[in-house]
């Protein structure tokens, strides 16, 4: 099969959608499909580039800004156009939200195939940024448009699905497929950079935004006064992040590494005591980070939030613990259930029992809704 995925952002990139696009794109170029990508370049790279990664067929479009996570590419419909004639893809799978997709809706070559979407977040219609809230106002037709003419949705949770209000009117179309991981990169020569102290080594990974929790994360800290953490990631909050670091007395017990390559992130799995993912609300829809953290065999804290995949992941893994969001006290409590090597490694046998959820079942997704379509005709 000829499949062609349209995204945000594609490896080397950073993120959980960009690493499951990667790990289902290479999974299906090995099972002999034929793969191509169409993302957007990093922003502020205004050239497109063709290359080929691992098999795959890769375009990237160039990009002028991305404001509010949204990446602004001119020329994203006339490339897609381009791609669908050069690449004659027998399927699309497209990944939401990203609002350049919706040029499939205006190509006759787009709608004339079968298309997959798979729904890796909701954008929020109540979210504390007053922009994105006016953007969905002007988002939301187009989503809904994309759903009524999808074959199928994936989504990357039950409980995720059914919070979804952008998917209600679509639940008999949707499958649920949890992301998957691929085996672990090999680790580089440790020299992680973890700061001075003998309490446990905590790792967090992720984008510095305001819905990752790492404020909850780092008041918790100031509660642990032997413990020390790895914060890995960029973003928008990351002076702020450092600003109340030194606020609550604990900048010498973080170390903001910033964007780690895939070896070097290997290896701060394997020298972490225990993995934290403090996200506050829906935003973290799954927590692909988890998943690596299990590879990793780490104990994990995560916040139960109510309508994610956060909770299932978890409790699947059996491999950590789960507290309420936004509460810094309960937090620091969990962390301090790890302090004990005993009940470390007691939480890493159940992480070592934990299966890795295989990408094929999404390919296997999209060839349905490919055979389906070609039923109807």
């Amino acid at each position: 099969m000829r499949i062609l995925h349209v995204g945000k952002y594609y490896a080397p990139e950073r993120g959980g959608i960009e690493r499951h696009t990667q790990a289902l794109a290479e999974s299906c170029v090995a099972s002999g499909d034929s793969v191509g990508v169409l993302v957007h370049q990093r922003p502020g790279h205004w050239r497109s580039t063709r290359e080929t990664l691992d098999g795959v067929q890769v375009r990237r479009v160039g990009c002028l800004a991305a404001p509010v996570y949204t990446p602004l590419s001119p020329s994203f419909p006339w490339q897609l156009a381009r791609m669908l004639r050069q690449f004659r893809p027998q399927l699309l799978h497209l990944h939401l939200p990203n609002p350049s997709s919706f040029a499939a809706l205006l190509l006759p070559a787009a709608r004339r195939l079968p298309w997959l979407v798979h729904w890796h977040a909701d954008v929020p219609p109540d979210a504390p940024d007053w922009r994105l809230r006016l953007g969905y106002r002007l988002y939301r037709p187009f989503e809904q448009a994309m759903l009524a003419r999808a074959q199928a949705v994936i989504a990357t949770s039950q409980a995720y699905a059914e919070a979804s209000h952008a998917l209600a009117r679509w639940r008999d179309r949707v499958h649920v497929v949890p992301l998957g991981i691929a085996d672990a990169p090999p680790a580089a020569i440790d020299t992680t950079p973890w700061p001075a102290g003998d309490g446990l080594r905590l790792l967090a990974v992720g984008r510095l935004s305001r819905y990752k929790g790492f404020d909850v994360l780092i008041d918790a800290l100031a509660a642990r006064p032997r413990d020390r953490l790895l914060l890995v990631g960029d973003g928008e909050c990351a002076a702020a992040l450092r600003v109340q670091a030194g606020a609550r007395g604990v900048a010498a017990r973080v170390h903001f590494a910033g964007a780690l390559d895939d070896a070097a992130l290997a290896s701060a799995y394997a020298s972490a005591d225990a993995f934290v993912l403090p996200s506050r609300d829906r935003g973290e829809a799954f927590g692909l980070v988890l998943l690596e953290a299990m590879r990793a065999g780490l104990p994990v804290v995560a916040s139960a939030i109510a309508g994610s995949g956060v909770a299932g992941v978890v409790g699947v893994g059996a491999g950590g613990l789960l507290v309420p969001p936004d509460d810094a006290g309960a937090l620091a409590a969990a962390i301090g259930q790890l302090v004990d090597p005993a009940a470390r490694q007691a939480l890493t046998e159940q992480t070592r029992r934990f299966k890795r959820i295989s990408t094929h079942h999404a390919a296997g997704a999209g060839r349905s809704a490919a055979d389906g379509r070609a039923r109807e005709e």
